[in-house]
Formats: C-alpha cells, structure tokens, sequence
C-alpha cells in the first residue's frame, strides 16, 4: 500500500518528464485490495509448501501449555490434541490494541490489520496512535488521496530520534495529513447516516472537539498473544505490566527449556527481521552446536511514511544520554534527491545524520536517513555500523553518483560547527 501511495506521487512527477498524463487519475481500492490479499495469501501458501518440504508438521490448531513439556491444541471444531517436547519456542506476537475505555472503540473503530482486508476505500479516515504503524496507515491514506488526520496523545515515534520524527510529521503535514496534536479520544459514535463520529478532548484546554469521519482507525500499540497460553502452568513468567514473556541473552523464559521470540518476548524489537534472526540462532544453538546470541545492539529499521526514515544505531537523545554532550558529534546535511530535481518537489524535510563520538578516529553511532529509498540506504550502511566503522572511514568511502546514499559518505558539517548544512553542490 505504501508502494501503491508512491506510484500515485509518480504520476503526478511524469508530466515534467514529458509524459502526457491525463488528469486526475482515479484509484482503484478494491482492485489493490485484492492484489494485496492475493499476495500474503500466497505467502502464506509458501511458507507451508516449504515447511511440507523440510518435513516439518505444522499443526492449524490454537495451543496453550499443559505442564512445562506439554501444549493442548484445539482445532475450530473443537477437536483436541496434545503435544509433548525436550524444546517449546513461544512466537505467538501480538495483536493491534483497542482502547477499550474509549466509548464505540471495538463497535465502529478498525486496526490496521484490519486496512489490508478492506473491500472499499476508508475514506475520510481518523488514525488515532503517533506510532510508526500509525504514520505508515495514514501516509499511504494521504498519498491515495484520502482526506486523513492522525490523532496523537503526546510525541510522534516515540523511542525514534526526536529531530528525525518532528522531520518526519512536518512533511506529512506539508501533504496533507492533518494532524490533531495533545488529543485524546473519549468516543465513537455511528451517525444515522453510516459515518462515525468521533469526540476527542484537547489535553492543554480540556477543550472537547468533534469530527465526522468514514473510518477510525486505531494504531496505539499492539499486545502480545500470552492471555490464552496458560503459560502459569508452565511456571514461564511475564511482565506484569506489558504481559510480555520474560526472555535472558538466550531468549529463554524462567523455564530453562521454554524460549520466547520476537513480539511476545519483553524488551525486543517488534520487528519481523528481528525475530526471524533469533529465531534462526536459536534452532543453531539447540541443534547446530553453536553458540552464538542474538545481538539485539545496533538493528536497523525503517519507517515507510511517505517520506522513508530509516535508521540504524543511536538516536542523538540515546547519545548523548550515554556518553555525554560533550563526546558526541553530530554530523549532517539537508539535500536534495536527484529524482526531485526535474519534479520540482519540495526537499526541505530530506534530511541526514551521523551520529558519532568526537574522539577521533570517531566511532560511528548511529545514522538517520529520511529521504526516497532510505530501508535501501540504511541497510547497507548498517553493516558499517555493525562493524564498528568510523567516521574516518566513512569519509574515505567513495559514493555512488548520483545517489541518495551519496549524500552519507560526503557529510562534513558537524551541528557544533553551526555552519549552515544544506547541500549546494556536488
């Protein structure tokens, strides 16, 4: 759906290529919708052909533990089966959350797991969470051209750099998002004419506001899949606050042979490369003879809002926390990508840092890439980060002309210097 919302800003580009496009184009949801569907159901598809292949048995049953070496699933007809093994690995992952508090949530609201499985556009649409899930659903909302606003209790990305994420927000706002800042939702209510209807109060005045809206979408953080697991039989603890499954280095649970991956285990990224990899050194460490960890340090990720965030490493904030004002640099540009050149877009929110220690040879930190293609850019320059680059050797690095991952290696103006970082020239 991203992909869908960047295509429609293309056409709007290739006029100024020459291209002889009549205007407006219409969108078609329904028919994405279905080539969506129709590719994580083949996905899906794959991934049983492969595990058919390897000869594993794969079970479509809903399990919860027994004993610490024991699950009983249950198939939707209620049929049930008991499995016993030396090894139990929990990666269950999580679910969106309702804000069940808020009046109408569950009756009239949708999350977005629920978006891809639309047989009709949303329209007017109200995305309530300042996640990345929540930029990502409403960024592609806009780019389709759909009349969107995102409501955000507090700060934008929370967890994400500061500087990158009001970056982030600034340029969806410049194309149309609307935003709803210090806001709170209180109810949802359906209207005789099938349109919902949302009240919402302004943190700041305790002002209550109104606003007519086809779709409210929810996206204020998801819970993980652990209240039906009856994982107290099996003695695995959870944390109390977030129920999340309590994992050490090894990703083991409080029972030595019960590991937690991915979503469901506290204090790992949600993210899905994430898991995969643990999931990969976990089979290696159980039955390859090896004993590699899962370095949960230094993993990359990117936001896919209309303008990409990626990013690797330590924000600024995370820095300067850890080593002081003082012994961080922060080097970094505003340019401009080529693809904007000719288009005539507007490049103010493209922007790079790199974060680094000021002792020379200068460590690299962390980087942040906002601009086109930056999970492209960003996992490349992950490696360096991983490997313990400096900023010695990025400086070194011949880039790719005439490339946004160019922009990186050529960073020469530091944030202490003052100097004016916008790119002028080659």
């Amino acid at each position: 759906m991203h992909q869908a919302a960047l295509l429609g800003g293309l056409i709007q580009d290739a006029r100024h290529y020459g291209w002889e496009v009549a205007h407006p184009v219409p969108h078609n949801w329904r028919k994405m919708a279905e080539a969506v569907q129709n590719h994580i159901k083949s996905l899906n598809w794959g991934h049983r052909v492969q595990l058919q292949e390897r000869k594993v048995t794969y079970f479509n049953i809903k399990a919860s533990f027994v004993d610490e070496h024991t699950v009983c699933g249950v198939t939707k007809d209620g049929e049930k089966t008991l499995l016993s093994a030396d090894h139990i690995v929990i990666a269950t992952g999580g679910r969106p959350k309702y804000p069940m508090h808020v009046e109408g949530a569950l009756e009239y609201g949708i999350t977005s797991d629920d978006i891809f499985w639309l047989k009709e556009s949303p329209g007017k649409t109200l995305v309530v969470g300042a996640s990345y899930v929540a930029l990502e659903c409403a960024g592609f909302l806009s780019g389709m051209g759909l009349d969107t606003t995102v409501m955000m209790r507090s700060i934008p990305l929370r967890g994400f750099d500061q500087q990158m994420s009001s970056l982030v927000t600034e340029h969806m706002e410049a194309h149309g998002t609307r935003f709803l800042r210090g806001c709170t939702p209180l109810a949802v209510r359906k209207l005789p004419d099938g349109r919902l209807q949302a009240t919402w109060e302004d943190r700041a005045s305790g002002r209550e506001d109104t606003g007519t809206f086809d779709t409210v979408l929810w996206a204020i953080g998801r819970v993980p899949e652990t209240q039906s697991l009856s994982l107290e039989r099996a003695g695995v603890k959870v944390d109390p606050d977030s129920r999340k499954v309590l994992v050490d280095a090894r990703d083991a649970t409080s029972v030595p042979h019960i590991y937690a991956i991915g979503d469901v285990a506290e204090g790992r990224p949600e993210l899905t490369p994430t898991a995969i990899m643990a999931g990969k050194l976990l089979a290696q460490r159980l039955f390859g003879q090896s004993s590699d960890l899962m370095d949960y340090a230094n993993v990359p990720t990117t936001v896919f809002t209309p303008l990409e965030y990626g990013c690797v490493g330590l924000s600024e904030e995370e820095a300067v926390a850890r080593h002081g004002q003082e012994r961080v640099e922060v080097y970094h540009a505003y340019y401009k990508p080529l693809e904007f050149t000719v288009a005539e877009r507007d490049a103010s929110q493209c922007y790079i840092k790199m974060v680094c220690l000021r002792e020379p040879p200068q460590p690299l930190l962390g980087l942040h890439f906002l601009g086109p293609n930056a999970g492209e850019v960003t996992q490349g320059f992950a490696l360096g980060i991983r490997c313990r680059a400096s900023y010695a050797q990025l400086v070194r690095t011949v880039g790719i002309h005439p490339t946004c991952a160019e922009e990186v290696t050529k960073l020469r103006i530091s944030k202490r210097s003052g100097l004016d970082p916008t790119v002028t020239g080659c």
